[in-house]
């Protein structure tokens, strides 16, 4: 798509947390997971809540708590930043400085630095205030409103008190849940409470804000990228600091579950996060490349479906790309179970592999706890061949997977094979076979871990392209983005485009 012309897709996460503040697993931990599966991470230590609620005997746990991890962070701090410069590199893997500062008032933000030159922490009862030591920093930064649905006033987002200067784009897709809209899926479940409607990104926009769109996993175990919390995605000129800052300043970022879903965004030939002069054509394009079989994509304009494509399964002859995702988990008896596999593709190549990897799954971790947050290691061989060795804990509920799991992307000739070693199991799989539907295998007896492969989804299902032409004559500025929702239920929200009305 000639809008993207230049640009590389990079996924991050720029809101997880460790040790250091309160959080479990140290930040050689994080990086050591981070470096698994993503391209860029920000590990943020928790900085200051000025208007904590002291008054209430009930929540003295929560001050204490917050407290104790405040303290800790600040202690960090200068450490912290040496190991997270000495953690960069460019073109391989990039590192950004960041704490968070809570408000019941304004909602929770994290603030960013592009460089690793800050010399504190510091602290602010107002959120003008915080925006004025940041226009004050000598080095670039940037203001993020993160896990926004939370009714204002509950540290949710005051959309009232937003601005876009420091702010190009804002957190809609966390742990928390995803806040684009109260319908949104996932839906909020932590402790902290439901959805509000006037705090959600839909709210915002028809208030007239300008903002893009990111995730983050917000997770607390050490795990950035935490498979399932939430990404960002960024088109960016290349891997460096500069180049990403630039293009989350520019907007032109979406919103990911956890799934790589490759999205691209153009309207008039414009990318995502672009603010157009009026017209009244505006030809749309939309380009995915996912992760897995896409169910429905969606072409939103003022909050409202102007488009759906619905994505009918096709079938895998056996021959050509595909994509190929193996799960691990499930089990009754063990509390963790250690994983060895190795995966080669025998009569075809193997020509990429995304993981997708889950960290301890908790939201308030015991400070003092010190067992290990590194589960995963991953060897990507030449000869065709994946070799992972991981862990997964049960899981918690029907309703909550811990399950590992890795995607390959293969171009097969027939008769293609999956061979695999896991745990001692071999299986050699005809991927005509795994065409027709997915194959499971259990390493013993009733409710013993087992692990399954999904059916071979062929290109036709994963990789779409939609036009659409849309007029308007509104005298006031539109705004329109696009979302993907996959078949295994994981999510793509790019950011919008608007286009300035006929009066302005």
């Amino acid at each position: 798509m000639d809008a993207y012309a230049g640009l590389n897709l990079y996924c991050g996460d720029i809101h997880n947390h460790c040790a250091l503040s309160y959080g479990k697993g140290s930040l050689d931990e994080a990086l050591h997971n981070a470096r698994l599966q993503l391209d860029f991470v920000s590990v943020t230590l928790h900085g200051h809540w000025d208007d904590m609620p002291k008054g209430d005997v009930r929540l003295d746990y929560l001050v204490d708590y917050h407290q104790r991890g405040f303290e800790r962070a600040g202690a960090a701090w200068s450490d912290y930043l040496r190991a997270m410069d000495a953690a960069n590199s460019d073109g391989q893997f990039l590192t950004f400085p960041s704490f968070e500062w809570h408000s019941m008032r304004y909602g929770d933000h994290c603030v960013y630095f592009r460089d690793i030159a800050t010399p504190e922490i510091f602290h602010a009862a107002h959120l003008e205030e915080l925006r004025a030591r940041l226009r004050r920093h000598p080095h670039p930064s940037l203001l993020v409103p993160h896990h926004i649905g939370y009714k204002r006033g509950f540290r949710g987002i005051d959309w009232s008190s937003f601005s876009s200067e420091l702010s190009p784009v804002v957190e809609i897709m966390s742990f928390h849940g995803a806040s684009e809209s109260t319908d949104a899926e996932p839906a909020y479940l932590h402790a902290m409470g439901p959805r509000d409607q006037r705090s959600t990104m839909q709210f915002g926009l028809a208030q007239g804000h300008v903002f893009g769109v990111i995730g983050s996993t917000d997770d607390h175990s050490a795990h950035p990228g935490n498979y399932g919390y939430g990404l960002a995605a960024v088109w960016a000129e290349a891997l460096t600091r500069e180049a990403i800052w630039e293009a989350i300043c520019r907007r032109r970022t979406y919103a990911l579950t956890g799934d790589r879903i490759g999205l691209q965004f153009a309207l008039n030939g414009a990318p995502m996060g672009a603010v157009l002069p009026y017209s009244v054509e505006r030809n749309i394009e939309v380009a995915v490349e996912a992760a897995s079989t896409i169910d429905t994509i969606d072409i939103l304009c003022n909050n409202r479906v102007i488009h759906r494509e619905a994505i009918s399964p096709a079938i895998y002859g056996g021959t050509g790309p595909c994509k190929l995702r193996l799960e691990l988990g499930w089990g009754e008896l063990e509390s963790l179970t250690d994983w060895d596999l190795e995966l080669t593709v025998e009569g075809g190549e193997l020509l990429g592999v995304e993981p997708h990897l889950r960290g301890q799954d908790i939201a308030m971790p015991d400070l003092e706890d010190s067992d290990s947050c590194v589960w995963s290691q991953l060897f990507v061989q030449e000869d065709n061949t994946v070799r992972l060795q991981t862990r997964s804990p049960r899981n918690a509920t029907v309703r909550s997977a811990a399950t590992q799991a890795l995607t390959l992307h293969i171009e097969a000739r027939p008769p293609a094979l999956a061979h695999a070693r896991i745990n001692g199991v071999t299986q050699a799989l005809p991927l005509a076979e795994l065409a027709r539907g997915a194959r499971s295998f259990y390493t013993g007896s009733f409710v013993a871990p087992a692990f399954v492969f999904h059916r071979a989804a062929p290109l036709q299902d994963w990789q779409r392209r939609v036009s659409l032409a849309h007029a308007s004559d509104g005298s006031t500025r539109d705004w329109y983005y696009a979302r993907v929702r996959q078949r295994n239920g994981q999510w793509a929200w790019s950011s919008p485009i608007w286009v300035d009305g006929a009066a302005e």
